[in-house]
């Protein structure tokens, strides 16, 4: 696999540019960060969590953790984070735990944390645990168009 069906169609309707960085086999994002030799600062790191309407995708750097009664707050809602069941589910096309942060592939919405939002350049799991995409600050922008923008998280 390189990058997931959905993601990669979604991508290619924004037409926005991308390239893809190879690396061996990761488990964590972290790890990701590392093995493609990316700042773990610009790796979108995807978190599933559900309410009583559904679900939202909670997007932070791979670098932070989400302070989950933060997130609460800003959604006004109460979370829970996703099985691994339901994850598999709504992102059927992807490995599991390589989520990719664009919630508009899959209909799902996304909560982004504004650490991302300074404009570098981003990557993110394109559905495997072996491959990375990279977009430019703007095209992420494009991508996570629909995204709610909110401090939620803090480095780990």
């Amino acid at each position: 696999m390189t990058i997931a069906k959905k993601l990669q169609d979604y991508i290619d309707r924004e037409g926005v540019a991308y390239d893809t960085v190879a690396h061996h086999r990761t488990a964590t994002t972290s790890q990701s960060a590392q093995a493609a030799h990316v700042p773990g600062r610009r790796l979108a790191k995807s978190v599933v969590v559900h309410h009583e309407m559904g679900y939202v995708l909670a997007v932070v750097p791979s670098t932070h953790r989400i302070e989950l009664t933060t997130l609460q707050e800003v959604m006004d809602r109460r979370l829970g984070l996703a099985s691994e069941e339901e994850v598999s589910a709504l992102f059927s096309d992807c490995d599991e735990g390589a989520v990719p942060p664009i919630g508009l592939a899959y209909d799902v919405p996304v909560v982004l944390d504004e650490s991302l939002e300074n404009g570098g350049d981003v990557y993110f799991e394109g559905g495997d645990h072996r491959t990375l995409v990279h977009v430019s600050g703007p095209a992420f922008r494009t991508l996570t168009k629909d995204a709610r923008i909110a401090r939620f998280s803090h480095p780990a």
